[in-house]
């Protein structure tokens, strides 16, 4: 019984294939012509997408400018021009910490204040100089020789 079974699962199984091998023939030679012209415009909207994307990309430029600081002499701080910004003492001391690299967490923690002191003294800092980002300060402070 169990033969019979398997035999006849096997020949329907078979059959099922069969015709859907057929059918899958018949789609096939029916319409080849939109099959062809389906994948002939899809290759051409990939080559159009890609081509497009390859004309239109901005190239990115990268300025470096770099401040010319006489070799062989030591650095000497321009206190005329930190006294006409009205930078004080303790600002110029958060410039020279952010100028290191440090955070302002660390900053705090090394001078012994609170965080929110330094994001004060900074940003007045930031203010005196012209400066928006912690890195333009710091060019700023060495082009006006605040910083070595």
């Amino acid at each position: 019984m169990k033969r019979q079974i398997l035999l006849y699962g096997l020949i329907g199984g078979i059959l099922i294939a069969a015709l859907k091998w057929m059918e899958y023939r018949f789609l096939v030679l029916e319409h080849s012509i939109e099959i062809y012209g389906g994948l002939i415009a899809a290759t051409f909207a990939a080559l159009g997408i890609w081509l497009g994307l390859k004309l239109t990309r901005t190239h990115e430029r990268v300025v470096i400018k770099e401040v010319p600081v006489p070799a062989g002499e030591p650095f000497v701080p321009n206190d005329a021009k930190r006294e006409s910004l009205g930078i004080t003492p303790r600002e110029m001391e958060i410039l020279e910490l952010i100028a290191q690299g440090l955070s302002n967490r660390e900053i705090a923690e090394k001078l012994f204040v609170s965080e929110n002191t330094v994001k004060t003294h900074s940003s007045r800092v930031f203010d005196k100089l012209g400066a928006k980002r912690r890195t333009q300060a710091v060019q700023l402070g060495k082009e006006l020789r605040l910083l070595p």
